[in-house]
């Protein structure tokens, strides 16, 4: 199996709690469940980390660099201001695949409009709730 590595950024652990009219009433615990069973469907292992601390994203994200494994990211807030994000998604030589469950730029704040992950993403995939993750890890799967 090829081993993925899907990775959410700040607030997503509260998944099911924060937003749900925004973010739905699914939990992070259960989105990682989700994403380890549709991975196996597709002949993927998939590793599913949440941090709220952006070194421990940029540790994981160039250790991906390192290793070559493809990434479904969803940077949250990241996604709009963080140029050390944009610099360690630069060094990916593995696809990189952005995920969203909202749309960012359908939202009403402006600054949700722009994303430092997306000139590095080979797919970005947003607005489809949880099945947003399926649909990445669909994109990475070997064909």
């Amino acid at each position: 199996m090829s081993a993925v590595l899907v990775l959410n950024g700040p607030n997503l652990g509260r998944l099911g709690r924060r937003q749900p009219e925004i973010y739905g009433r699914t939990t992070h615990a259960e989105l990682a469940e989700l994403c380890r069973s549709w991975g196996r469907d597709l002949g993927l292992d998939v590793e599913v980390r949440q941090t709220n601390h952006e070194g421990e994203m940029l540790d994981w994200l160039n250790a991906a660099a390192d290793d070559g494994v493809p990434v479904v990211l969803n940077a949250a807030a990241w996604t709009h201001y963080s140029y050390a994000i944009f610099d360690a998604c630069a060094q990916l030589t593995a696809p990189l695949v952005e995920v969203h469950l909202s749309d960012p730029s359908q939202r009403p704040e402006e600054f949700r409009h722009t994303s430092v992950v997306t000139p590095h993403a080979t797919e970005v995939v947003a607005g489809h709730g949880i099945d947003g993750y399926r649909l990445a890890l669909e994109a990475l799967a070997p064909r």
